[in-house]
């Protein structure tokens, strides 16, 4: 709720500090006094246009600032934050400047800010009626979403049930538009994966195949180089009675044997006998080795490196499209054919998402008949107790409509178009608020249907001007009273002429102007009990000082105090 606001050099107002406090608060004066500045400091706080005009004569620049009392959980704070300013211990302050060349600057919480955060809040903070282009229900939206809390849980409930239903329904209907786009693609990517999956199928590479393969070739190009070393190795090592040259195992052998003849002398001979002979058995072991080599390099001959050549190139040729390397090659095949399967099953799963769809489609379509059934039935509701507290505002003739009827499409909301429009008098055609009203008609209207709303919901703080325009007696009394209920459950700023309605505020704030041929200053006076009665003599008769004005007065004050004691 507001708070304080603070107003210098604004208008006729010199500096003015306005206190606020919960339930109703009436601002009064005379004709002329400066009421309307006090509604424009306001302005300027929620985000209207400033004009250089507005400042008070002969000064510099205007400035005007407000504070609010927040709550933990509103969403004041958080679009406070987003902004990089703060509410500090729950207070929140703003201020507005503007200077005589025009220039304009806000702040929050003392950050200097762009004037578009003032509106943002603004519209978070304060309900200001009594203008057509202020209706808080003037777009579909809002009044959509005051006939859903006013259907209170039920409709909640309905609500929720629908929007879960909806969530799934759109979630499906993306998926089905969006595997039916690109059947197209995927029947052509299907087909070019299946010609891979052949082709590598029947080349049936294995991993770390082309290693192996590059070792043959290279051993089989080097063949007569190959098997020349083998055999020369061979010979050297046993010439298997082949060469009269000596070959290392008979040379060792000699050299064996000549150490054990003496070994008798000296058991040391006998050691190094030892380590000769086990020399001769790994000696032996590898002639063997390398005959064994020698035989495979018989087995291999020209038509087999030319196989070898070709089975390289097939893997070369793949690599280059799947690769880079052979187990790149391996790997591809099994991620090429888990897709394959997706593909190919796409059709089916296309079919069986349609059938999911049509059932999800028939119950989206019973949850919205559920909450427009619902919706309606609010609607008939509220539009009978608006219309009653119409009739007690003087308004009698005049009806609300709430109509609800379907939209072209499904929304997150539902299958409704809501629209809150009123019936000036019997047989009149129903029109959208604020068109055809004049402005203290339309304050009416809005206190009405607040009035009823609050019952339902959380409401910020509201300000009414011109809401007694055009009434009077028990009409004025009404306005009254349904003023003070609204106040109960939020808080209420009332710019009034009537002492009718002046009478049930918790506070009262009177503009006082003064004159002389030099100045005019304004100044906001918060009045006591005694000066209330005094004030609202003068609205009752233009005299502050009748005794039967002082009279009927405190009369009207204590009927209002005994109605909301």
């Amino acid at each position: 709720m507001i708070e304080e606001i603070y107003i210098c050099d604004l208008g006729v107002i010199q500096e003015a500090r306005l206190p606020f406090g919960q339930g109703l608060t009436v601002i009064t004066g005379e004709t002329g006094a400066g009421k309307t500045m006090v509604l424009s400091a306001l302005g300027l706080l929620l985000g209207e246009r400033a004009d250089s005009a507005s400042i008070r004569r002969g000064q510099d620049q205007a400035f005007v600032e407000g504070r609010w009392l927040i709550a933990d959980s509103s969403p004041v704070i958080d679009r406070v934050r987003d902004a990089g300013s703060d509410v500090e211990h729950g207070e929140l302050i703003l201020n507005r400047s503007i200077s005589a060349e025009g220039r304009s600057r806000a702040s929050v919480s003392g950050r200097s800010t762009p004037v578009g955060l003032l509106t943002e809040l603004g519209e978070m903070l304060v309900v200001v009626h009594g203008q057509s282009d202020q209706i808080r229900l003037k777009s579909a939206v809002a009044q959509r979403e005051a006939l859903d809390q006013f259907g209170g849980l039920e409709l909640a409930a309905a609500l929720n049930r629908y929007q879960s239903t909806y969530k799934a329904w759109r979630e499906l209907t993306q998926r089905l538009a969006d595997l039916k786009a690109s059947l197209a693609a995927r029947q052509s990517e299907a087909e070019e994966l299946r010609q891979a999956v052949a082709e590598l199928e029947k080349l049936e590479a294995r991993s770390g195949e082309d290693v192996e393969l590059a070792e043959k070739a290279e051993r089989l190009n080097n063949l007569e180089i190959l098997r020349a070393a083998a055999a020369l190795a061979h010979e050297a090592l046993s010439a298997e009675g082949f060469s009269d040259s000596p070959d290392a195992l008979g040379l060792i052998g000699q050299a064996r044997r000549s150490l054990e003849q003496v070994a008798n002398h000296d058991p040391e001979l006998g050691r190094l006998a030892e380590q000769l002979k086990e020399v001769s058995v790994q000696l032996a072991d590898a002639s063997g080795e390398i005959s064994s080599y020698l035989a495979s390099l018989d087995l291999e001959g020209a038509g087999e490196i030319n196989l070898i050549q070709e089975r390289r190139a097939a893997l070369t040729a793949a690599m280059r499209k799947y690769g880079p390397t052979v187990d790149d090659v391996v790997a591809y095949l099994g991620t090429a054919s888990d897709r394959l399967l997706e593909l190919d099953s796409s059709s089916e799963t296309i079919d069986q998402l349609g059938v999911e769809y049509e059932t999800l489609s028939e119950s989206l379509r019973v949850r919205a008949d559920e909450l427009t059934s619902i919706r309606r039935i609010s609607a008939t509701k509220l539009a009978e107790l608006v219309t009653a507290e119409l009739k007690e505002l003087a308004m009698g003739g005049a009806s609300l409509v709430v109509d609800v009827s379907y939209a072209d499409a499904y929304g997150p909301h539902g299958q409704d178009a809501v629209s809150i429009q009123l019936s000036s008098y019997p047989g009149a055609e129903p029109r959208p608020l604020g068109k055809g009203a004049s402005g203290g008609e339309l304050s009416r209207i809005m206190l009405a249907i607040e009035v009823v709303l609050a019952e339902t919901q959380q409401a910020p703080t509201f300000i009414f001007d011109e809401v007694d325009a055009g009434v009077g007696g028990a009409a004025a009394i009404e306005v009254g009273r349904r003023l003070a209920m609204l106040a109960q459950r939020a808080q209420v700023i009332v710019v009034t002429h009537l002492a009718q309605v002046a009478a049930y505020a918790n506070a009262h704030l009177r503009v006082l102007k003064t004159s002389s041929t030099e100045f005019t200053a304004t100044d906001v006076v918060l009045l006591d009990n005694s000066a209330r009665i005094e004030e609202l003599a003068r609205m009752l008769s233009g005299l502050s000082d009748s005794e039967s004005g002082l009279a009927h007065a405190a009369e009207l004050r204590e009927r209002a105090l005994a109605e909301f004691s």
